[in-house]
């Protein structure tokens, strides 16, 4: 099935532009080939671009798209008059990056509700070694030790500091608990204080569906021993 030719340097009234019905994800949109089209480089474009013929219809003859088609109608307000959604930014933004719609990615990046995550937060974890996958080992021990068991408790060792760091040897020996399964996250060198960062590891477990906790592992402390406060326990409940 091909589409009738457009030439997006001409303009056209919405009674002479082509009508096309879209089934997004269930929800059906009327809309014209010059709103689709409206931005050159989007997915969008190239799938409307004359020749449809990769795109799947369904039982109507409508277009369908397989994607979520409650946040469509809010990629194709901006489309239609570059209006920006009050809410689900988070949910808009994954669409608007999937039909690489770049001026309304932008935009969303710089509203309050993403900007802070994506400039100032990613920004300081992609200073903290190895932060992604220590969560996701995190989470794997802990599914691990979730054997009959209500709660899982996981020690986690934060170095803020290279200082911190020449003490990891000394401070992990002097544990009681089992060394080999002490994640450890840092050092870094941005103004966050651990206090963030155990915020920031809660927060993407938590994202993940687990209901997580964590606090102070108090250490015992001895004239003959240096107490070390750079551990923390990472308590999953479960049931």
């Amino acid at each position: 099935m091909s589409l009738p030719d457009y030439k997006s340097s001409g303009k056209q009234s919405s009674s002479q532009s082509p009508v096309v019905q879209l089934n997004v994800g269930g929800h059906v949109y009327i809309t014209s080939l010059s709103t689709l089209r409206k931005h050159p480089d989007s997915k969008l474009a190239e799938l409307f671009s004359g020749q449809t013929s990769g795109l799947k219809t369904d039982a109507q003859g409508r277009y369908f798209i397989d994607r979520d088609g409650c946040h469509f109608r809010a990629i194709l307000e901006f489309l239609r008059s570059d209006w920006l959604p009050a809410e689900n930014i988070w949910e808009v933004h994954r669409e608007a990056v999937y039909y690489n719609i770049k001026p309304l990615i932008k935009r969303l990046e710089e509203t309050p509700q993403l900007f802070g995550e994506l400039v100032g937060r990613e920004q300081f974890l992609s200073r903290v070694p190895h932060y992604k996958e220590n969560i996701e080992v995190l989470i794997r021990i802990a599914r691990a030790e979730a054997v009959a068991a209500r709660q899982s408790t996981i020690m986690i060792c934060v170095l803020r500091t290279e200082d911190d760091l020449g003490f990891y040897e000394n401070a992990v020996n002097s544990l009681e608990a089992n060394k080999e399964s002490v994640v450890t996250f840092g050092p870094w060198k941005a103004i966050p204080s651990v206090k963030d960062l155990l915020d920031c590891v809660k927060r993407d477990i938590e994202r993940q569906g687990y209901t997580v906790s964590i606090e102070p592992h108090i250490m015992e402390k001895s004239f003959l021993t240096r107490s070390y406060d750079y551990f923390y326990k990472v308590i999953f409940t479960w049931w």
